[in-house]
């Protein structure tokens, strides 16, 4: 099993010095993890909210930190495909496949957020089928296959990406927040599938692990599509010196994090329900469970014992990497020293 770090998106003031520095903090932190040998570092898309502000363009981000490591794979997790024309997702990674030396990849995601799409307003109602269906083409297109587009005078011509990627295949990941239909989806277009810990117990796990094996054994081959399947699961992560050290440092940042997650899901005018009209004794009893929750199963907060057992179960469920989401608003310090004790963890698990 693979460990990886992963930036989700902290929460921020949304300054010009803070966001400066939040860079500076993820190229110390993903160097730091080029370093220990963590297998890939990911990066979110993020738009317009208070989480994750510095996270709007994943493809600019990367080629920052391409040109700052050597060996980790970069990869975007996610990139909102409805959001963006696929030709100019495979040019935009391309770039940064050749300025890394071919270490490129992301998981593709679907949208969820209404304010998302001031971007492409007309693809938000079907964005699940307009994914799903620019994969294949997107892989058609790093292969340097052309395809028709239509046009400035509006004529169908037939164009080609350029430049030409370093990796003959790109390497895809569908995400998902739990839907049993998209764990199948990800099979039957043999990519990868990005999940979560969060929000699922170990035998919800288990069972959408196996419809994704299921459906992938059963997918036709297809051009540019991965030869086995990739479970990877993204896990909120501290590892302290000890579990009393990992719980006080974590706990009033990652709740932190979990209000303005919560406040962010309520503004979507595309979903019902969530942290619509909670008050503030109700979200801090939310965040309280959900902390709480995190601790006993699924998350990577604790002292290096308990994490390695974390590890060791998620393993033999069926995961093949661990996205260890880091930035929930610890200090550059206290990720990178978290880092060191995970890396020793995961030498042993190899």
């Amino acid at each position: 099993m693979e460990l990886s770090i992963m930036f989700f998106g902290a929460d921020s003031a949304g300054q010009r010095a803070e966001h400066a520095a939040k860079y500076q903090d993820i190229l110390a932190i993903a160097r730091a993890a080029d370093r220990l040998g963590f297998a890939a570092v990911w990066t979110p898309e993020r738009h317009f909210q208070q989480v994750g502000q510095v996270f709007p363009s994943p493809p600019v981000l990367n080629a920052a930190l391409a040109v700052a490591t050597e060996r980790i794979a970069l990869r975007a997790g996610s990139v909102v495909l409805p959001l963006h024309h696929p030709l100019r997702v495979a040019e935009d990674w391309a770039v940064v496949d050749n300025l890394s030396g071919g270490r490129v990849g992301f998981s593709v995601a679907t949208g969820w957020h209404s304010a998302d799409f001031v971007l492409a307003p007309d693809a938000y109602a079907d964005r699940r089928a307009r994914a799903l269906a620019d994969i294949p083409l997107l892989r058609r297109l790093w292969a340097g296959e052309a395809a028709e587009f239509t046009d400035g005078a509006g004529e169908r011509i037939a164009v080609s990406p350029q430049p030409v990627p370093v990796q003959p295949a790109l390497p895809l990941w569908l995400t998902t927040s739990g839907s049993p239909a998209t764990w199948e989806a990800a099979g039957a277009l043999r990519t990868g599938v990005l999940g979560a810990t969060v929000g699922q117990s170990r035998a919800d796990l288990a069972g959408l692990i196996g419809r994704y094996r299921a459906a992938f054994a059963a997918a036709p081959a297809q051009l540019g599509a991965r030869r086995d399947g990739a479970v990877t699961l993204m896990a909120h992560t501290f590892v302290g010196a000890d579990d009393a050290e990992a719980r006080r440092l974590a706990e009033a940042p990652l709740k932190a994090y979990l209000r303005s997650y919560v406040r962010q899901t309520s503004a979507n005018r595309g979903a019902a329900g969530g942290g619509a009209g909670l008050d503030e004794r109700q979200l801090d009893a939310l965040t309280e469970f959900a902390f709480h929750r995190y601790l006993n199963w699924g998350s990577l907060l604790g002292s290096p014992d308990r994490c390695a057992l974390m590890l060791a179960d998620l393993r033999d469920l069926g995961c093949d990497e661990v996205a260890c989401f880091v930035d929930f608003g610890l200090d550059r310090d206290q990720v990178i020293a978290g880092l060191h004790r995970l890396a020793d963890i995961g030498k042993d698990l190899l």
